[in-house]
């Protein structure tokens, strides 16, 4: 099981823990979403739950709840800027389809 960032990714994260001192990390999880099912939720993470799985790379954790990492187990998480925005980009494996505005995504049945 991974979490894997890029290294724009790994900067944007250290940039935006960087102001908020004793988290524990970023949160990646899932939420019902959109027209194609679920969309990702990134957030700062306060704790660790007991029983999150914690993904670590070079200094910044990723932690994801039990119900959300077979949904996101093996993405890799890009941070990209085009014009004038900015967003957290995944590449979800797990993944079978997404919407046509790329804001949420469908896995295989059972989810």
């Amino acid at each position: 099981m991974s979490i894997q960032l890029t290294p724009a990714a790994l900067d944007r994260a250290r940039r935006f823990l960087e102001t908020r001192p004793g988290a524990a990390g970023l949160r990646l999880g899932v939420k019902k979403s959109g027209c194609s099912g679920f969309g990702y939720a990134v957030d700062v993470a306060e704790r660790v739950e007991s029983d999150d799985a914690v993904f670590e790379q070079e200094g910044v954790r990723v932690l994801v709840d039990p119900r959300s990492l077979p949904m996101v187990d093996g993405t890799t998480i890009d941070f990209v800027r085009r014009g004038l925005n900015q967003e957290f980009v995944f590449d979800n494996p797990r993944a079978t389809g997404g919407c046509g505005c790329g804001e949420s995504f469908t896995v295989s049945e059972g989810f």
